[in-house]
């Protein structure tokens, strides 16, 4: 079992960045694949990025590749996601979700625990 709380979110500027954080709480932290989705009003909840165990294999959606960086600190029981340029189109609820194996997946339903999630605004 693990629990996963998420923070980092807020209003910004188009252009700006921000950096979420996943916080785990256990022991196995390490032995989990990590993933970040994010659902906007009216739309389904899609795939932001995933990153493996040891945090050397990480996997991006088109829409922010380029601009999104996942990472974890393995000793912190932490995952982050740092945002640059933001977009208006980035404006979500993003969510942190644990996986028990190694490898992220794209796919939503392949995810065991999931966050609350944390309110990001990008204002235009």
């Amino acid at each position: 079992q693990v629990q996963l709380v998420e923070s980092g979110g807020g209003l910004v500027q188009a252009g700006d960045s921000l950096r979420l954080s996943c916080a785990a709480s256990g022991r196995t932290f390490s032995s989990y694949a990590m993933g970040w989705f994010r659902q906007a009003p009216g739309k389904e909840r899609e795939f932001v990025a995933a990153i493996s165990w040891n945090g050397r294999s990480a996997y991006y959606a088109d829409s922010v590749k380029g601009r999104f960086t996942i990472s974890r600190d393995n000793a912190k029981n932490t995952m982050y996601l740092q945002m640059n340029s933001l977009k208006p189109e980035d404006t979500a609820v993003y969510y942190c979700a644990a996986r028990t194996t190694y490898r992220g997946s794209y796919y939503s339903e392949e995810y065991d625990y999931w966050g609350q999630g944390t309110q990001v605004t990008v204002s235009s």
